[in-house]
């Protein structure tokens, strides 16, 4: 059996643990902890360290997903989270503007820790006011050869169809380096 790592990153509040919530067939291990700064205003616990999650695909391929906290403060876990990562996702909040840049910033930093393959995903599209994937692209300046895919982070069919979108992506990538 192969075990494939997985990085889920973004900025604060963008729905990585829901995420990995929603699609592990394990109780998430969790580091959430309550928040005791300015941000405590948009939700009452954060991720301090990292999720872990697990799915089985089948009996030959389980995915390992790992969540990264959000919070600048605890960027330091980024690195360490991202070795031996084999693909990654940058999970966005469309309806959070004022976090596209930071979502870039860490997009451009994961891609400096590794060559891997990896997908945008357009979180909250099940809001009104959400971003489409396409102009997320167009903000986040996104390359037209990287998909961007719509999520709900909440949504069980939503992950899966992301989680396999990034899949698809190390397949194509794997048959181009060889």
């Amino acid at each position: 059996m192969q075990a494939v790592k997985m990085v889920i990153t973004g900025p604060f509040n963008a729905g990585k643990t829901e995420f990995i919530k929603t699609i592990s067939e394990i109780d998430v291990v969790s580091t959430e902890r309550r928040i005791s700064d300015e941000t405590r205003a948009t939700k009452e616990e954060t991720t301090v360290a990292m999720d872990f999650g697990r799915i089985t695909i089948d009996e030959d391929l389980v995915l390992f997903l790992f969540g990264t906290p959000g919070q600048k403060r605890f960027d330091f876990m980024w690195e360490i989270l991202s070795e031996g990562m084999l693909g990654f996702i940058v999970l966005v909040d469309s309806v959070r503007p004022e976090t596209f840049r930071e979502a870039r910033r860490i997009l451009d930093v994961f891609r400096a820790y590794a060559p891997a393959p990896y997908v945008v995903a357009a979180n909250k599209q099940d809001l009104p006011d959400a971003w489409s994937p396409q102009d997320l692209r167009i903000a986040l300046r996104v390359d037209p050869s990287v998909k961007v895919v719509p999520c709900v982070s909440t949504d069980k069919e939503s992950v899966k169809s992301v989680l396999l979108e990034l899949l698809y992506t190390i397949l194509e990538n794997s048959k181009d380096e060889e």
